[in-house]
C-alpha cells in the first residue's frame, strides 16, 4: 500500500476547509483535485490544470458508468420538478386537513406529508409548510415545530431512498471506491443494506411521532411552545420570519391528488416490474440493467404527469416542458458535484491518502471504533460547511479503503459517514435545507436552528453509541437497541416534565 506521506492529506483537507470557508463544493472540490494534481506533476501549475482537466476530468465523463448516472439524474431532475410545479403534493396535503382535530394528529399529517414527498428534500418545505402553517396556527402549535417537523423529514428522508437523486449520487460515489479496490458487489444492493446503519436519519423520521404522541418539549422548543399556548403569539418580538404567508401560492392553489399518487404508481410499477424480469429480488440485478430501469421508470412516470397537467389544464404544453428542462438543469451542478468528487477519489487514490492513514491508524485504533470516528469527522465537517453532499465526496473515498484496510465493517463505516453528514447538515444554520424548512414553516430562521438543535443532538448522542456498538457486532439488529434507546429517551423526558409541571402547578395553589 504505497502512499505520498502526509502530502497525501493535502487535497481531502484543502476541499475541507474551502468547503466551510466559501460554503461552495464546487471551488471545494475542484480545488483538491487541482492542489493534488500539482503535487502530483511536481509543482507546475499550468500542467496540473491540464493534467486536471485532460486526465481526470475528461475520463470521468466518457465513462460509461458514469454517463449512465448522469443521464440518469437528469431524468430525476426533470420528474421532480414537475412533481413540485403540479401542486400534486400540496392537494394530497390539504386533502388529509379536513381529519386534522388535534396537536398530535397535525404533528403527525405533517410528518406523513413530508414522509410522502420523498422525491424531493428541497421541495418538502416549500410544499408541506404552507399547507400545515393554518393548522398549526389553529391548534398553537409553534412555527418553530412546524419548521422541525418538515426539516426532519427533507433530506434525513431522501437519504434513505435508494432510487432517487440521493441514491444515485451515493451509489456513484460507492461504485467509484468498489472498482478501485475490485469489490464486484452491486452498488444498490449496497445502499439497501446500509439503511439499517444509518441511524441518524431513521431516529430523526421516528422521533417526530414520539414528540407528537408523548406530549414532549424540551429546550428553545419547548419554550416556544409555551408561547404559543399562553400568549397566541406566532413569534418573539425580535423574531424575524424568513417568509409571509402570501409568498409560495403556487405551492398550495388548486390542483389535484392524482398528479402525486399516479405519476409514483406508474414509476414504481415499471421499475419493480423491469427488475422483476432481470430476476430481482432473488438475483442481483447488474448496476447497468438497473440504471437503465429507473431511467425508463422516471421518464415513463414524467409522461404521466404532463398528461394529467394538460388533462387538469395545470399549465399549457410549452411550459410544462419549460419546468421538465429546467428541472434537468438544475441537476448540472449535482453532475458537477459527482464528476469532481469522482476526480478527487482518483487523485486521492493515486496519492495513497487511505493507506497514510491506515497506517497510522493499525495498531494504534480498534476497527470498530472507526464507524464512530467517521460519524464524528462527518458531523463536524457538514456542520460547518452546510452540505452533506460535500462531504459525502470527501468522506466516501477515505472510509471504505479504511474499512476494507482495517477491517471494519464496510456497511456500518458508510451508514456513519451519511449519518454524520446528515446530522451536520441537519443542524447547520447556512443548509440549504435548513433554511427552506424555516421559509416554508414562515419561521424566524435563527429560532428554527436553535429549537432544532436539543432535538438533533439527542438523536446524535445516540446514533453515536450505535455506531460503537455496531461497530463491533457489524449487525443489522443494532437498529432495534438505538429505537429502544429513543423511545426510553423520550419516556424519561416525558416523565421528567410531566414532574416539573407538578411542581409548578404546587407552587402556584
Amino acid at each position: 500500500m504505497e502512499h505520498m506521506g502526509l502530502v497525501s492529506l493535502v487535497p481531502p483537507l484543502v476541499a475541507v476547509v474551502l468547503a466551510i470557508v466559501s460554503k461552495n463544493v464546487i471551488i471545494a472540490l475542484f480545488s483538491g483535485v487541482f492542489a493534488g494534481v500539482l503535487l502530483l506533476v511536481g509543482g507546475n501549475p499550468l500542467t496540473a490544470t491540464t493534467g486536471v482537466i485532460g486526465d481526470y476530468l475528461f475520463p470521468q465523463l466518457t465513462d460509461s458508468y458514469n454517463a449512465a448516472v448522469l443521464i440518469l439524474l437528469f431524468f430525476i431532475g426533470g420528474f421532480v420538478a414537475l412533481m413540485e410545479k403540479s401542486g400534486g403534493g400540496a392537494a394530497l396535503a390539504a386533502a388529509s386537513v379536513k381529519y386534522i382535530k388535534t396537536r398530535a394528529q397535525a404533528q403527525v399529517s405533517a410528518w406523513l406529508g413530508g414522509i410522502l414527498i420523498f422525491f424531493s428534500d428541497l421541495g418538502t418545505p416549500l410544499i408541506v409548510g404552507p399547507v400545515f402553517e393554518k393548522i398549526f396556527d389553529k391548534l398553537k402549535i409553534s412555527r418553530e415545530k412546524l419548521a422541525w417537523i418538515i426539516d426532519s423529514t427533507a433530506s434525513p428522508v431522501a437519504v434513505l431512498i435508494p432510487f432517487i437523486g440521493w441514491g444515485v449520487y451515493i451509489m456513484g460515489l460507492i461504485r467509484a471506491e468498489f472498482d478501485k479496490i475490485g469489490i464486484s458487489d452491486s452498488e444498490y444492493n449496497t445502499l439497501v443494506h446500509v439503511i439499517p446503519f444509518q441511524f441518524y436519519a431513521l431516529l430523526t423520521v421516528i422521533l417526530v411521532p414520539l414528540i407528537a404522541f408523548s406530549k414532549l418539549d424540551f429546550g428553545p422548543m419547548e419554550n416556544a411552545e409555551n408561547r404559543v399556548r399562553q400568549t397566541g403569539k406566532l413569534y418573539w418580538p425580535e423574531s424575524k420570519p424568513l417568509r409571509k404567508a402570501e409568498e409560495l401560492k403556487e405551492y398550495t392553489t388548486g390542483s389535484k391528488t392524482i398528479l402525486i399518487w399516479l405519476p409514483l404508481t406508474v414509476l414504481f410499477i415499471t421499475l419493480f416490474g423491469l427488475l422483476i424480469s432481470k430476476g430481482f429480488p432473488m438475483k442481483p440485478v447488474p448496476g447497468g440493467d438497473f440504471r437503465v430501469a429507473l431511467s425508463t421508470a422516471y421518464l415513463f412516470a414524467a409522461v404521466t404527469i404532463i398528461v394529467l397537467m394538460l388533462i387538469y389544464k395545470v399549465k399549457k404544453f410549452n411550459e410544462i416542458f419549460d419546468i421538465y428542462t429546467t428541472g434537468m438543469q438544475k441537476m448540472v451542478y449535482v453532475a458537477a458535484t459527482l464528476i469532481l468528487a469522482w476526480s478527487l477519489g482518483k487523485v486521492i487514490e493515486e496519492m495513497g491518502t487511505a493507506a497514510f492513514i491506515v497506517e497510522i491508524m493499525q495498531g494504534n485504533v480498534p476497527a470498530f471504533i472507526i464507524p464512530a470516528i467517521l460519524f464524528v469527522v462527518g458531523a463536524v465537517m457538514a456542520l460547518a460547511s452546510g452540505t452533506s453532499w460535500g462531504t459525502f465526496a470527501i468522506m466516501l473515498p477515505i472510509a471504505i479503503p479504511m474499512a476494507v484496510a482495517l477491517d471494519a465493517h464496510m456497511l456500518v463505516c458508510i451508514g456513519a459517514v451519511l449519518s454524520g453528514g446528515i446530522f451536520g447538515d441537519h443542524c447547520s444554520p447556512i443548509s440549504d435545507t435548513t433554511i427552506l424548512s424555516s421559509t416554508g414553516a414562515g419561521a424566524d430562521h435563527i429560532d428554527h436552528v436553535k429549537t432544532q438543535i436539543p432535538y438533533a443532538m439527542l438523536n446524535a448522542t445516540i446514533a453515536l453509541i450505535s455506531f460503537i456498538i455496531a461497530g463491533i457486532t457489524g449487525s443489522a439488529w443494532t437498529l432495534i437497541f438505538t429505537g429502544g434507546v429513543l423511545v426510553v429517551a423520550v419516556w424519561i423526558l416525558s416523565k421528567r416534565n410531566k414532574i416539573k409541571e407538578v411542581r409548578a402547578q404546587t407552587q402556584i395553589s
